[in-house]
């Protein structure tokens, strides 16, 4: 059965139950059908098989929409094996989308503005809508509440590339605005993600948190239970990428959980409810932490500190245009069983937080301070 029969039955049982309601008078099974017309779009992913493009992938794919890839080809090349995979580098090497017509593009691979630059003007007279994942990192203050309308970075030579920890979020802002320019503010979505986590993630730096605990023994915690923080589930943001496709949903928006809904001893919560690990934790002030050296605790922030309101980001167009949060522990429950599945080369070392040596001096330094 193909899906736009599946939506037509779909829509005839919502006739039905309308008559059953005895909402005859108000809606015909005839009006139901046309006030929800649908179609599978053709989706262009640039990039589709690292963390967050498999995910979107994935979705599309289950609402029945046509997706092509547009990669090199070099990482999980064999992930989707029936579907087109134009390769090429968007280093100067797009030759393989020459040609294509498509209704619309996922931009979750774009770093570069140049490269930015060069997809979107190639593709821009054949899509109708040209959707590109940012990052919240293009925010150039956060002493300040922070919302989609604050400042983005800049960058003194805009012609640079290298992407570095100072660069990438003015790198990024630069991208989005030449999609805009480009495309047009009308046919463009930019989504910029906080900490993305789930499933699949290469950086470890949420994952650190549930892993870490499963390893038990006594564990450092930063801060205080109450301290912010802000992720966003990359199914989440698959979720809410089909919705703005499907929808035709343009403009800016934050992509994160609800500000002051999710604290550090929440995730600690789902953390032990999910490894059921013997750990002991100790939270360890963010003053006693400012004093030491090399300490790096991912997604977290110093309440007091710079950035502290970066984990305080505001998502509400987001949540008003239909972004939905799953519940933080159905996150911790599903990374800890896909970490498990995982060769031993790769759980060997976690790529974030601190070695276990460096947490077991900090703890040892914590317990014997002066008082």
């Amino acid at each position: 059965m193909n899906n736009t029969r599946r939506r037509f039955l779909k829509a005839s049982l919502m006739g039905s139950a309308a008559v059953a309601a005895g909402c005859t008078s108000e809606m015909s099974a005839d009006e139901v059908v046309s006030a929800a017309p649908w179609r599978p779009l053709r989706i262009l992913i640039l990039g589709g098989t690292g963390f967050i493009g498999p995910h979107m992938v994935r979705e599309a794919l289950r609402r029945g929409h046509e997706v092509e890839l547009f990669n090199r080809g070099r990482t999980d090349s064999d992930l989707f094996p029936d579907l087109t995979l134009h390769v090429g580098d968007r280093n100067n090497g797009l030759g393989a989308l020459e040609g294509g017509s498509w209704d619309v593009v996922v931009d979750n691979s774009g770093y570069v503005p140049r490269h930015v630059e060069d997809s979107a003007k190639l593709l821009a007279p054949v899509v109708s809508q040209y959707v590109y994942i940012s990052t919240i990192s293009v925010y150039s203050d956060f002493s300040q509440p922070v919302d989609e309308d604050t400042a983005v970075g800049t960058l003194e030579d805009p012609t640079a590339e290298e992407v570095t920890g100072e660069t990438y979020g003015p790198l990024k802002a630069l991208c989005e605005q030449r999609v805009i320019s480009e495309i047009g503010a009308n046919r463009t979505t930019v989504l910029r993600p906080t900490y993305i986590c789930g499933p699949g993630d290469r950086t470890d730096r949420y994952t650190y948190w549930p892993v870490r605990t499963l390893r038990g023994g006594a564990m450092l915690w930063p801060g205080t239970p109450d301290d912010d923080i802000q992720i966003i589930d990359v199914r989440d943001l698959a979720v809410f990428t089909m919705d703005c496709l499907e929808k035709k949903i343009a403009g800016v928006f934050n992509t994160v959980t609800p500000k002051g809904s999710f604290k550090m001893g929440e995730l600690l919560e789902d953390c032990l409810a999910v490894t059921a690990a013997d750990t002991t934790p100790t939270w360890v002030s963010a003053q006693f932490l400012k004093g030491q050296d090399n300490v790096v605790l991912p997604i977290w922030e110093d309440p007091d500190g710079e950035s502290a309101r970066l984990l305080t980001v505001d998502g509400s167009r987001a949540a008003a245009a239909g972004l939905k949060n799953r519940p933080t522990r159905e996150t911790a429950r599903d990374t800890i069983a896909w970490w498990k599945t995982l060769p031993p080369e790769r759980t060997a070392t976690l790529k974030a937080g601190p070695s276990a040596e460096r947490e077991a001096e900090l703890l040892a330094l914590w317990h014997g301070r002066k008082t």
